[in-house]
């Protein structure tokens, strides 16, 4: 399944790519969790807390070439995909490979393979070039766009599987704006200097990627590359924001097929249900119905040649990291450098470790879990949750503007909220999934059908509460609001941030942070708006509900008046439901790790149990990020960049203030009425 499939099945999930966790104590003067080297004592703690946690690990670590940003997540993301190439060296020595091995070992050999996969261009793709040129209507459209759709080869709009967000006990069909090959709409109609730069690298990369495939004559190529910007700013400017896409209810309109068919006469629905193989669907969700509308538009007012150069260019812009090294480097050169800021392609087997990895994601888990994953992990994190929502559930009986009603029921939903830790407990069959010794780009679509598959054919089925939307190899977590839980796959707790020899504070400062962030998530300006069975409903009474607005609309004036690079800002708007759970993460966390504490523990490294926590906290961000990556996620990411997620919150709390010896002269002193809580 390619990337943006991926984060459409994600789309209503909140993670936070971070972790660490013990509960044991340890004797005074242990070291273990934090390295003081790391920190740069020439700031002062009230002047850049982040610097000064981790000044000296940023100078230490310059972002190697194939980075566009380097931290703790990319330290443990590479370590895991060393471990993955273990495994994969330890099944190639073999002979007793079940069907499922064999499956892993045909793919990940055959990404290895770069002389056939040279030897062979664009040749096992020219069915698919076939049936683009062989389309002899504008109304032949839609079945194409199925055919291509089942292997997840996404072009004009996507078609995925999720929970009915007002009845989240049914999956159904969920149709999502798309056709973008820039990763934002803004970029195609901004007059700032980086859209009108990037709008300008893109068309260069489209007309070099048309070029590669000889499919044009080249004194056409300019012409159809302008046909082809000018089709996809078309699509920009029907697609929604994505502010406005924060809101679920702005997403949801939820129609049968035949209503749907009413909407948009120009699209034949059935066709295209049809040859993604779904002919039967019974109801299904419509995130952007002006979008659609336009794309019905499009269908009768765009140039059937000028839909199939656009087809066309989409089909190799999505095969292209799997091809010849011409085709990979074009696409890197551009999605990567241009964007990111990166200077060198990973090497070949790291990146078909992970592209492995990520399209036969529970086969490999399943090895990945039975070498690495220790159980006794699962009793820590069980222990460490139970902390949390004790000390959540106090904070919610203890606030000062939620009725007593609404507090009942909010903590009726912490109660709920469920917790998956590791892997599944159920692991899925790929015994279908059509991998085999072929070709390179034929087992990606392979792996791509039938994760396709997989997907949709959960439609109009009740939940799966079962189910893992996140691989166990995977460096992350996530909440997710229709099901009301939270998920740490195996791999995000180990190293750097799993430390079984630290103390309470760097746990609590760590995966301790992430657990009360997941759990905050429930209860955020998006996540709020679920009830404990993960139904989009609104079960706030219109009093708390206005004064929890008070309370968040203070969190974006305060998150961009954070100057970055000195003239760079945060999206308040765009970021406010990872800063609120950042912040509530650090809040109840914090209060957890206090209950642990006698009052008799000596200080490590000089350092005070809450000084080492906030020190924790901070070095799970430590990081170094390129400009062009710093700028395209201030435009797109949800998330705060490392810095402004330590910096903002921290100063915020008494606790710090107080631990740190903040002074009111100190740059980033908050006054008491200024700060910033909620949860």
């Amino acid at each position: 399944m390619n990337s943006t499939l991926k984060y459409m099945s994600l789309c209503a999930f909140s993670g936070i790519l971070l972790s660490g966790c013990t509960l044991n104590n340890v004797g005074n003067q242990k070291s273990e969790g934090i390295d003081v080297s790391n920190m740069d004592t020439t700031y002062k703690p009230g002047e850049n807390f982040y610097m000064y946690a981790i000044g000296n690990w940023k100078k230490k670590n310059p972002i190697p070439a194939e980075f566009s940003i380097y931290g703790s997540f990319n330290q443990l993301d590479e370590n895991n995909t060393r471990m993955l190439k273990d495994l994969f060296d330890e099944l190639s020595k073999r002979t007793d490979l079940n069907e499922e091995q064999k499956k892993i070992m045909y793919f990940y050999n055959s990404g290895m393979d770069t002389v056939t996969i040279e030897k062979n261009g664009i040749t096992p793709l020219k069915p698919y070039f076939e049936k683009i040129n062989n389309l002899k209507n504008s109304s032949a459209i839609a079945g194409l766009l199925g055919n291509f759709h089942q292997q997840s080869l996404f072009s004009t709009f996507y078609l995925y599987a999720a929970q009915d967000e007002k009845n989240s006990n049914m999956v159904i069909a969920q149709l999502f704006q798309g056709g973008l090959g820039l990763p934002d709409r803004d970029y195609y109609l901004g007059d700032d200097d980086i859209s009108k730069m990037l709008r300008s690298e893109y068309q260069k990369y489209i007309t070099r990627i048309l070029k590669l495939s000889h499919l044009y004559p080249e004194k056409d190529i300019e012409t159809i590359t302008q046909n082809i910007l000018s089709f996809e700013t078309r699509l920009a400017k029907a697609s929604m924001k994505r502010v406005d896409m924060r809101d679920p209810q702005k997403l949801y309109h939820k129609m049968t097929v035949d209503e749907l068919q009413k909407l948009t006469p120009n699209f034949t629905w059935k066709e295209y249900f049809t040859n993604v193989g779904k002919d039967n669907i019974q109801s299904l969700n419509v995130g952007q119905p002006d979008f659609f509308v336009e794309v019905n538009n499009m269908l009768k007012q765009v140039p059937l040649e000028q839909w199939k150069q656009y087809l066309t260019f989409h089909l190799l812009t999505e095969t292209a990291p799997f091809l010849g090294k011409e085709y990979e480097k074009t696409h890197f050169d551009f999605y990567e450098t241009v964007l990111s800021g990166k200077t060198k392609m990973k090497d070949r087997w790291k990146k078909i470790v992970e592209t492995t990895s990520d399209m036969l994601g529970e086969a490999v888990g399943k090895l990945y879990v039975q070498k690495y994953f220790p159980e006794e992990y699962k009793t820590r994190m069980l222990e460490l949750v139970k902390n949390l929502k004790s000390t959540f559930r106090e904070h919610i009986k203890d606030l000062d503007w939620m009725t007593d009603e609404t507090k009942q029921k909010a903590i009726e939903k912490l109660d709920a909220i469920n917790l998956k830790i590791g892997y599944p407990d159920k692991w899925r069959d790929y015994s279908a999934v059509a991998v085999k010794d072929q070709s390179f780009i034929l087992n990606v679509l392979a792996a791509r059908q039938f994760e396709v598959d997989y997907i949709l054919s959960q439609i109009d089925k009740p939940v799966d509460r079962q189910k893992w939307d996140m691989f166990p190899q995977t460096v992350n977590a996530y909440y997710s609001p229709n099901m009301n839980e939270i998920v740490f796959p195996a791999a995000i707790l180990q190293p750097p941030f799993f430390n079984a020899n630290a103390d309470n504070a760097v746990n609590y400062g760590g995966i301790g942070t992430v657990i009360g962030h997941e759990m905050t998530h429930g209860f955020d300006d998006q996540g709020r708006q679920y009830d404990k069975n993960g139904n989009l409903n609104e079960w706030w009474n219109e009093k708390d509900a206005s004064n929890f607005k008070a309370k968040t609309d203070k969190f974006i004036p305060m998150y961009e008046s954070y100057l970055i690079n000195d003239s760079l800002h945060v999206n308040g708007e765009l970021t406010m439901g990872e800063n609120i759970a950042d912040m509530g993460g650090l809040s109840i966390s914090l209060d957890a790790l206090k209950k642990t504490l006698t009052g008799n523990e000596q200080p490590i490294d000089g350092f005070t149990p809450v000084q080492r926590f906030y020190l924790s906290f901070a070095n799970v961000w430590r990081q170094n990020i390129r400009l062009q990556e710093l700028q395209r996620r201030l435009k797109e990411d949800v998330h705060s960049p490392a810095e402004v997620r330590v910096n903002v919150p921290v100063y915020n709390f008494e606790d710090f203030i107080n631990a740190f010896n903040i002074k009111p002269s100190d740059k980033h002193y908050i006054k008491p009425s200024d700060r910033l809580k909620i949860w």
